[in-house]
């Protein structure tokens, strides 16, 4: 199907190219031309426009078709003697068209995108070739220029697409010694629990450390994949295979689930929120820690326990909901606060600002909850005009992105739900610690297990970059945790 688009493609060309050379003919014949000259300078014109109106040609005889194209326009020019004036404002014309181009070429040399630069740097040679001739003694100085930025631009092209192959290259070099562990574990004898535990953690790890590591080269990229998933996913089936004949565990599960469902039930109708919503997360953390259920109480054990949870959340969500009059004064003092900051203006000491704008938060958390239906309108509103003040200090971006996410949790303590919401953010972002933790030290380990493999040093070097990556965001990750947990304690 593709080869034969492809040479319909080529036939399509090869028909412009013999339009073109056409065109080429007739603009030769209007040097006999004896009409006037208003008259041939407006056929010559045309016959530029439907130059212009056809497509493609072959790459191969582009460059022959342009140049037997300009050297007869130029004839064209020069024989039939056109009127000075006419022809030089023509000329200048074309002149600073290609001078816009020069500069907007330049221009793309500090371009970041190399790929953006490269495929706007073609459209630039398209528009050169078309644009008509320029005078004389500009016409080398010019091309040049042009040619010049060109070649940076080209340059880069290259060695950007260079520099990628040698990182995919390393990154095939690392997933190759991954598949090679992984088949020698999903092809090895287990026999009790204990070691299908101990070699699952293993492949598990195995697993994080091949989501750490970028693509390989394009045509060896699906092809290592699918060696990887195929190991991974034998060792799984054979491990499936295992306990699918033992049922006892599965039946002790099935029995732990059953008593989280009945302390969900004992407290579904409590009204001590915070203490019992706390306990409702505990519940729902040891429900995940316990393993599978036989397959045909699963739907239904998990259906219970949801039930028991949904109803207490809701049963809170709608206590907090049916706080109406002073709800409806605190959103009054709140959208006049907003009015206050949107008319706050920086003074330039950031010092002095950064206390104001803190002050400006406090203020808003301390009005207490609004209606529902209003809270995260004046919310998000007061959220933007303070970021947006956040924006305007010289502050560093961490800093900058700190405050608004304290400005974020803050505005979540106003309502029972957002507490909620914080609750289960601060426990994401404590699971997402641990795993970063978990990578961080995973990171470290890869460092020895590649160390006896082909490009050590480079897929090394590739790791240590990884972890000076990985613990700048966890110190991130835990100043976040600290501004939820000092929020949580002014609660």
């Amino acid at each position: 199907m593709r080869s034969e688009h492809n040479r319909k493609a080529d036939e399509a060309k090869e028909t412009n190219l013999q339009k073109k050379y056409e065109i080429i003919e007739e603009i030769k014949s209007l040097i006999n031309n004896k009409e006037s000259i208003n008259k041939t300078f407006h056929e010559f014109r045309e016959l530029q426009n439907r130059w212009r109106e056809i497509g493609l040609v072959p790459q191969a005889k582009l460059k022959d078709l342009w140049e037997t194209y300009h050297h007869h326009v130029e004839n064209f020019y020069d024989f039939i003697k056109i009127n000075k004036e006419l022809r030089d404002l023509d000329l200048k014309k074309n002149l600073e068209i290609k001078m816009e181009i020069c500069e907007k070429t330049e221009e793309l040399l500090v371009e970041p995108s190399i790929i953006k630069a490269f495929n706007v740097l073609q459209k630039y040679h398209e528009q050169w070739r078309e644009v008509g001739p320029v005078p004389r003694d500009k016409k080398d100085e010019l091309w040049e220029r042009f040619k010049a930025a060109t070649s940076i631009i080209n340059k880069k092209h290259q060695d950007y697409f260079e520099g990628r192959k040698s990182d995919q290259k390393k990154n095939l070099d690392a997933k190759v010694a991954l598949c090679e562990k992984v088949e020698e574990i999903a092809n090895a004898a287990i026999e009790t629990h204990r070691d299908w535990d101990e070699r699952s953690r293993e492949l598990i790890e195995l697993q994080k450390i091949w989501r750490t590591i970028g693509f390989a080269p394009k045509k060896d990229n699906n092809k290592i994949y699918e060696r990887f998933r195929i190991a991974s996913d034998t060792f799984f089936d054979h491990k499936r295979e295992f306990y699918n004949q033992n049922k006892e565990e599965q039946t002790n599960n099935l029995q732990m689930k059953t008593d989280l469902c009945v302390q969900a039930e004992a407290l579904k109708d409590s009204t001590d929120w915070k203490k019992t919503a706390d306990e409702f997360i505990n519940i729902q953390k040891a429900w995940k820690e316990i393993g599978p259920v036989p397959r045909k109480y699963s739907d239904v054990i998990w259906k219970r326990f949801r039930a028991a949870c949904d109803h207490f959340f809701e049963n809170k969500s709608k206590h907090f909901s049916s706080i109406d009059g002073e709800q409806a004064d605190n959103l009054k003092g709140k959208r006049a606060l907003l009015e206050e900051v949107k008319q706050f203006a920086l003074s330039g000491d950031d010092s002095a600002d950064l206390d104001k704008l803190k002050e400006f938060q406090r203020n808003f958390t301390e009005i207490g909850h609004v209606p529902f239906k209003d809270k995260d309108a004046i919310q998000n509103e007061f959220r933007d005009v303070i970021n947006h003040h956040f924006d305007s200090l010289r502050i560093d971006e961490k800093r900058r992105n700190l405050m608004k996410f304290k400005n974020k949790v803050a505005g979540n303590t106003s309502s029972g739900k957002g507490q909620n919401k914080n609750r289960f953010e601060r426990e994401k972002y404590m699971t997402k610690l641990k795993q970063m933790e978990t990578d961080l030290a995973l990171l470290d380990n890869n460092i020895g297990f590649f160390a006896n493999t082909k490009n050590a040093e480079a897929l090394i070097g590739d790791v240590n970059l990884k972890i000076a990556n990985t613990k700048e965001k966890i110190e991130f990750l835990k100043e976040k945790i600290r501004i939820m947990d000092a929020m949580e304690d002014d609660e």
